[in-house]
């Protein structure tokens, strides 16, 4: 920037170096000297142009006289001679000439900066709308499966209502036509008998047909034919929507072969939690030795799954998945790196997941229960806050071979007492209609 001003005050040095010219010599001026009129000359000019003159002698520029050889030396001038002198050396145009480039370098630098900057920018844009899209996509096609599922069970639904209101409408016709053709014969038989009874004062016997019995028609009860259709449709449709979700709930179990021996399970093994003792098991090479960990019985390496853990008001636990081959004998640091993907909570409010370092997490709430999804095929593990399904952390740099989900209860403070982990089971419960 110093040189594009330098350059830029190139003129009025210019016009200066003219006003600092001696014009004796026409040069810049050698020790300048000033004159009773003002004019200055270089000391050794206005003394050569003044010797062997007897007299008065006069000013070079206005001829005025003067009666001495008299001048002053202007210190101010010679300062500023001095300064235009050092700026039109040889050095200091180089110099010039120097940062010039060096300005004009780093323009050229700082604008290809720019320019990738902005490639960068319009790459970033069609990377956003490009995933946009396909997220659109996704997104319209998972709402539009539950559509299907809704739509289908609304049919499913109205057709089922339909026939039933059916049913019920044939079974009044065939009364009302039962009943209109009995009154019907009531009425040609009381004509009959009318006719006999005018024809003259002795009595006929006539022959009078019988009419159709009709039975008593069976009430129509509303209440019982409602009663299935303004039911809790949402609440239906909502449970039996489970056996058809993907991915749906996994009912997961604890693997009691892989629980370190100071984790207690219970008996449907959906419960685990953390003794103050060490359990009896058997020495299996599947067993947590090391820390108080275990694994789900069921694994995954292809697909998508989702399960729900609650861990209520635990000071502490790690939740996730954890690869098959992981070494269960010895302490290892929970890490993608070791074959762990977890989340973790310390202290009953330090969340963090179980990136190499830590990522210390924020979060506006405390969950009581964490939902882990798991998709094999992109590699992503994602941990939710299962009250309200907002997204704590997602991993995009999964496994690529099998993998079991991961719990640990942690070691319990004496003071706080030991709290389970506790897996949670949507079973499709069997719904009539």
């Amino acid at each position: 920037m110093a040189a594009a001003d330098t350059a830029a005050t190139a003129p009025t040095k210019t016009s200066l170096r003219e006003d600092l010219t001696c014009a004796i010599c026409c040069d810049l001026f050698q020790e300048p000297v000033m004159l009773a009129c003002m004019h200055h000359f270089c000391k050794p000019c206005i003394t050569r142009y003044w010797r062997g003159t007897q007299g008065p002698v006069t000013c070079p520029q206005c001829r005025k006289e003067f009666s001495t050889k008299q001048f002053q030396t202007n210190y101010l001038v010679t300062a500023m001679v001095e300064k235009v002198r050092a700026t039109t050396s040889d050095t200091y145009v180089k110099n010039l000439e120097k940062q010039l480039k060096q300005a004009l370098e780093s323009h050229r630098l700082r604008r290809e900066d720019f320019i990738n900057n902005i490639r960068r920018d319009k790459d970033r844009m069609d990377t956003i709308k490009r995933v946009g899209t396909d997220l659109q996509a996704h997104v319209k096609g998972e709402f539009q499966a539950l559509h299907q599922i809704l739509h289908d069970q609304e049919t499913c639904m109205l057709e089922q209502l339909r026939r039933e209101q059916e049913e019920e409408l044939e079974k009044v016709q065939r009364h009302l036509e039962a009943t209109e053709r009995a009154v019907r014969e009531l009425e040609e038989n009381m004509t009959a008998l009318q006719q006999a009874c005018a024809v003259n004062e002795n009595t006929v016997l006539i022959e009078v047909r019988t009419w159709t019995q009709v039975n008593m028609a069976v009430e129509f009860d509303v209440n019982a034919f409602s009663n299935k259709y303004m039911a809790p449709l949402q609440y239906i449709a909502w449970r039996k929507m489970f056996s058809s979700l993907n991915p749906g709930p996994s009912p997961l179990t604890f693997d009691v072969d892989t629980a370190h021996p100071s984790i207690s399970v219970s008996r449907d093994k959906t419960m685990a939690v953390e003794c103050d003792r060490m359990m009896s098991r058997e020495d299996h090479n599947k067993r947590f030795l090391q820390c108080v960990n275990i694994l789900a019985a069921q694994g995954f390496q292809s697909g998508r799954h989702y399960w729900e853990v609650e861990v209520g008001s635990k000071p502490k636990w790690d939740i996730g998945v954890a690869a098959e081959s992981v070494d269960r004998r010895a302490r290892i640091k929970l890490s993608p790196e070791s074959g762990y993907w977890t989340l973790r909570l310390r202290n009953g409010n330090e969340y963090s997941a179980g990136t190499q370092p830590w990522t210390r997490l924020r979060l506006s709430s405390s969950p009581k229960k964490i939902g882990v999804f798991l998709n094999c095929e992109e590699r992503r593990v994602s941990f939710f806050n299962a009250d309200d399904m907002s997204l704590l952390f997602s991993f995009t740099n999964g496994p690529r071979s099998k993998v079991f989900p991961f719990f640990s209860p942690c070691i319990s403070d004496s003071t706080q007492g030991s709290h389970p982990i506790q897996l949670l089971h949507y079973p499709p419960v069997a719904l009539s209609g």
